[in-house]
């Protein structure tokens, strides 16, 4: 009798392949394992190269929001020390009328403090609006007053207070008599 037990042969015909069956050899099984891993290796392979196309993708996307949202916030900083100056200049306004009325009335004191604080204010952007003998315009000016002249094209006959421009920008009009 043989050492093997019942249970054991039964297990080696189970895992034995059947008559007329061809048994792979250990080559073509590891060929075959092989192909299978290098099917895999590749289909991991497209996986991460997606994968990562889609990260690059939203990488990039990121960035030109981040940069679109730079310029926003550069130009709104722009802004608003543009406005603020504004309101500056606006609020040394009735010292530079101040200034003008000194002049006019012979006070000669204050005309190089007025000369020297309009070049400033002209160096940054301030433009005097004095429109005398020019053609009435109501964007520039404000007509308080008016008189009768030849019947032609309305002409500014005085300025009671100048007008102002910053950075291009009406700051205030100029009040003005309109010869009609």
């Amino acid at each position: 009798m043989s050492d093997v037990r019942p249970e054991d042969q039964e297990e080696q015909q189970a895992t034995a392949p059947a008559e007329g069956t061809e048994v792979p050899s250990a080559a073509e099984a590891a060929e075959d394992e092989d192909e299978a891993s290098v099917e895999g290796l590749v289909a991991d392979l497209e996986r991460v190269v997606g994968e990562r196309d889609q990260y690059l993708a939203l990488a990039q996307s990121k960035q030109a929001e981040f940069e679109n949202y730079k310029k926003r916030i550069m130009k709104q900083q722009a802004d608003h020390l543009a406005h603020a100056a504004a309101a500056l200049v606006e609020k040394l306004l009735p010292v530079l009328d101040a200034m003008d009325a000194g002049v006019a009335h012979g006070d000669e004191s204050v005309a190089p403090m007025r000369t020297q604080l309009l070049g400033v204010l002209e160096k940054e952007g301030l433009s005097r609006i004095d429109p005398v003998g020019e053609p009435f315009d109501p964007n520039d000016s404000e007509a308080v007053a008016s008189e009768d002249g030849e019947g032609g094209e309305p002409t500014v006959a005085e300025t009671f207070r100048a007008g102002y421009r910053w950075n291009g920008r009406l700051l205030r009009p100029a009040m003005v008599r309109v010869r009609h």
